[in-house]
């Protein structure tokens, strides 16, 4: 007869403690730790356990011989580009976003595509029988013959369907609904998402095969299931966007074999996700012309340039303490520019209400949109128009100075290409390079320069 023993796994962060706790002592939620049976392990259990590893050899460095395997690409450039360039064979990816946002739509346009170059994709479903799959698939246009599906979620069928097919690509929607045999709590639980990713891990590295899982994000965002979920695979990939907005940003937030600076902007059609080659124009589509508050800036995203509108609102306030929201940028940055105008430029906002906002649903992290900030705050503030065609790019310091940038004549020539007529820059950053033509280059080194140049005094 097996043994059992029992214990409780927090169902937030994988915490194990051998009684029940109201509060997890490793997360500091209530209520999340729940009871599970794990059984002892036995002799010549490790024999049995499907996946055969051969054994390893100690090699110097020196005398391992490198493989430079081509890459799986899609055909979906924005997706290749998001991995680094194509789907790695014998690598692990796992999927996260919202319920709806569109991650099976996705992953099938993927398995329709890597399919259409000669390539065997088994796509498995836990969610869905083989019918609606098909019935999905007929709306995207995925009927390739090279593409086959499974409804399944027992892990030691779908690992012997696999090794029999011996597919190029599996994608696996969801992990949270797959369940391993030997593991005696419910399909979604920490213990059985743990196993079954390490299990699949295994399976992926012994057999060269590139597997593809969809893990579902809990009501915070984050991807559901412990945080060891994500150190054991080797790319992790969020698609972000409002169910009700058509378009659909996909990131990467780890990724051992590219950039993790990457988004692959998509947008919502009858037919499927269709990809925005020129992100910029998109995002400043519906941008209006001649308010204060809105100000154009040039941020790097991983090798692209994107230009996006920062907005402000700065209103006095109704409260004892000021509010400080922001949207798509950090809110201590925020502070901190709030300050540096405040301290070095003389705008009284310590009883000022201030919303910062990034047009489009993108996330902005990098210090180079610190000036557009400024300017945007101080164009609401002092309820002056920006120029409709400037871009404003820059570091803000906190003594008032304005730092220099990277990669400035990338972002000066897709500022050039969508019309703009003037881009205001670090003045560190204004010599060293050949200025295109048809768009005007000003370099400030102080924000109270910027803001003469920006708001006309």
């Amino acid at each position: 007869m097996a043994k059992y023993k029992s214990k409780y796994v927090c169902q937030e962060c994988g915490y194990e403690s051998p009684k029940w706790m109201g509060k997890c002592p490793g997360c500091a939620k209530w209520n999340t730790m729940v009871e599970e049976l794990e059984e002892r392990a036995k002799p010549g259990d490790a024999a049995r356990r499907g996946v055969s590893t051969a054994a390893s050899h100690l090699a110097p460095i020196t005398a391992i011989v490198g493989e430079d395997e081509p890459r799986l690409t899609t055909n979906i450039s924005e997706l290749n580009r998001v991995l680094g360039g194509g789907v790695v064979p014998g690598s692990l990816v796992l999927v996260g976003g919202d319920p709806g946002i569109g991650k099976s739509t996705l992953l099938l346009q993927a398995s329709q595509e890597l399919a259409s170059n000669n390539n065997k994709v088994l796509y498995i479903s836990g969610e869905e029988s083989t019918k609606q799959i098909k019935l999905r698939a007929e709306r995207l246009g995925a009927s390739s013959p090279n593409l086959y599906v499974l409804a399944e979620t027992d892990l030691f069928l779908l690992e012997q369907q696999i090794l029999q097919f011996m597919p190029a690509v599996v994608i696996l929607d969801s992990i949270q609904t797959v369940f391993h045999p030997d593991v005696t709590s419910a399909p979604g639980s920490v213990a059985q998402v743990r196993e079954c990713t390490a299990h699949l891990m295994r399976l992926a590295k012994t057999k060269d095969i590139a597997i593809l899982i969809v893990g579902h994000v809990t009501k915070q965002g984050a991807i559901a299931g412990p945080r060891l979920l994500e150190h054991m695979v080797d790319s992790v990939l969020y698609f972000e966007g409002e169910r009700h907005n058509t378009y659909r940003i996909l990131r990467a937030v780890k990724n051992r074999f590219g950039s993790t600076n990457e988004i692959g902007i998509f947008e919502m059609a009858e037919a499927g996700l269709k990809e925005v080659i020129n992100p910029s124009e998109m995002f400043l589509s519906e941008r209006s012309l001649g308010v204060a508050g809105s100000t154009v800036v040039a941020s790097m995203e991983g090798t692209r340039p994107v230009l996006v509108e920062l907005q402000a609102l700065v209103t006095p306030t109704g409260f004892a303490t000021p509010r400080r929201m922001a949207t798509g940028v950090d809110h201590n940055r925020i502070a901190m520019i709030m300050a540096v105008l405040e301290k070095r430029v003389g705008l009284l906002l310590q009883n000022q209400d201030a919303y910062v906002n990034v047009a489009g649903g993108v996330r902005l992290d990098e210090p180079a949109i610190d000036l557009a900030v400024a300017v945007s705050l101080a164009s609401s503030f002092r309820d002056k128009q920006t120029h409709p065609y400037d871009v404003v790019i820059g570091e803000v310091g906190l003594t008032g100075e304005v730092r220099g940038v990277s990669r400035i004549e990338q972002r000066v020539k897709e500022a050039q290409k969508l019309g703009f007529k003037r881009v205001i820059i670090p003045a560190k950053n204004v010599t060293g390079w050949e200025h295109p033509k048809g768009i005007k280059v000003v370099g400030v080194q102080t924000v109270s320069e910027a803001l003469r140049e920006a708001l006309g005094g």
